[in-house]
């Protein structure tokens, strides 16, 4: 196990970062032109970054950006 310290600035910014990121993935994610295979990869993705998400962000953010069993996320657009 690694572990960093960062500053409360920091910690905002990867925040920020990381829901941008998930925020992408969920947009490519209703793309009906990406292919099966594309999307898996990019579901695993999202949840390597959720995971990460939730070690920076409060609980009520993470709400947010909790997905359903089919992959589709709860925030809407």
């Amino acid at each position: 196990m690694l572990g960093f310290l960062v500053s409360q600035k920091e910690r905002k910014e990867l925040e920020y970062l990381i829901k941008r990121e998930m925020d992408e993935i969920l947009f490519d994610m209703k793309d009906e032109r990406i292919d099966h295979v594309v999307k898996r990869s990019m579901s695993e993705r999202y949840k390597i970054l959720f995971s990460l998400f939730k070690r920076v962000a409060p609980p009520a953010e993470c709400m947010k950006y909790m997905t359903t069993e089919k992959g589709a996320s709860k925030k809407s657009y």
